[in-house]
């Protein structure tokens, strides 16, 4: 673990080798689990405004979730996140046409019908980020489900961090990559 401003940083981020490989995996880190993709309160207020914008790309499964749990849920441990159907995917999962998981809300953005990506966890992953009071952790999420991903990050030679670049960007800011990139020149 290194400490970059106010973070805590593992190294599985510079050591592993990660690009997702969405013909292999087909987006199960969107269907599989048990919870829905974390939330920030700003993400939530969000999600509330847009969702008029991007439920016309959502599937009927995802609406009818959604329009009974609301665009975001709170867990027991007082925590924000997407709203599951029937306990498995995310309500804002739509699906290909060779049915592999994709985001409504980012199809909704890259079709300019909206101005905000997706929940900055989604775009981060496998980089999760826990914040405590004094800091924020920042972790690789190893799932089994990725290994296709790690398999084909190793082969590109691509760090988790430089997969993640754009997400590290939006959470931590240009100056706070810059530094990591300096960490990682020197670390590996």
């Amino acid at each position: 673990m290194f400490q970059l401003g106010k973070t805590i940083v593992s190294e599985d981020i510079i050591e592993k080798d990660f690009v997702c490989n969405l013909s292999a995996c087909k987006g199960a880190c969107c269907i599989d689990g048990d919870a829905g993709a974390p939330l920030d309160d700003e993400e939530s207020k969000i999600l509330k405004d847009i969702y008029p914008k991007v439920k016309p790309f959502l599937r009927k499964e995802g609406i009818e979730a959604i329009e009974k749990q609301g665009e975001y849920i709170t867990t027991d441990f007082g925590d924000l996140e997407t709203p599951l159907i029937n306990g498995a995917d995310c309500a804002y999962v739509i699906f290909d046409d060779k049915k592999t998981a994709l985001c409504g809300i980012e199809e909704a953005y890259n079709q300019g019908v909206i101005s905000w990506k997706k929940p900055v966890s989604c775009h981060l992953y496998p980089i999760r980020v826990k914040a405590y009071s004094e800091f924020s952790a920042v972790n690789y999420d190893k799932w089994e489900i990725c290994d296709d991903a790690c398999a084909l990050g190793k082969e590109l030679q691509v760090p988790i961090y430089k997969f993640v670049k754009e997400a590290l960007i939006r959470k931590f800011g240009e100056d706070w990559y810059s530094e990591l990139e300096k960490v990682a020149e020197n670390y590996r």
